[in-house]
């Protein structure tokens, strides 16, 4: 599979909520950055190793209000949201053998338990905003 335009228009087509069980992988990226263009090679091959993973490109020049959601202040940036959980995100640009051992880490995660923690972090912060 090769990447795909992420926009405003398609983010919730491209990135399911939690009832979604996809896997995606997002490159915040811009046709003026030297590493973001040095980057785009590497994510492009991932994307083609990796087709169980939706890989998608953010033009944060094209699409400020999407990195601005995301709060990217520094590009390239990648994301990775699995259930509608962002449960990865940092910028700089990863060489490819980096790039497959993070792809390999988010498989390992137990959703379940990661949305156990999310339910938990929003129980107490409700808890607290009513206190």
């Amino acid at each position: 599979m090769s990447t795909v335009e992420l926009t405003t228009d398609n983010f919730d087509e491209i990135v399911p909520g939690p009832e979604g069980k996809d896997f995606v992988l997002i490159d915040f990226w811009a046709a003026w950055c030297g590493p973001c263009r040095m980057f785009g090679p590497i994510f492009e091959k991932a994307s083609e190793r990796h087709e169980d993973i939706v890989f998608a490109k953010v033009d944060t020049e094209a699409q400020q209000e999407l990195a601005a959601a995301f709060d990217i202040s520094s590009i390239p940036t990648l994301a990775i949201i699995r259930e509608g959980v962002l449960v990865f995100a940092q910028p700089g640009a990863l060489p490819e053998p980096s790039l497959e051992n993070l792809i390999a880490q988010a498989r390992k995660l137990d959703m379940a338990e990661v949305h156990a923690g999310v339910a938990k972090a929003r129980a107490e912060a409700e808890a607290g905003s009513q206190a």
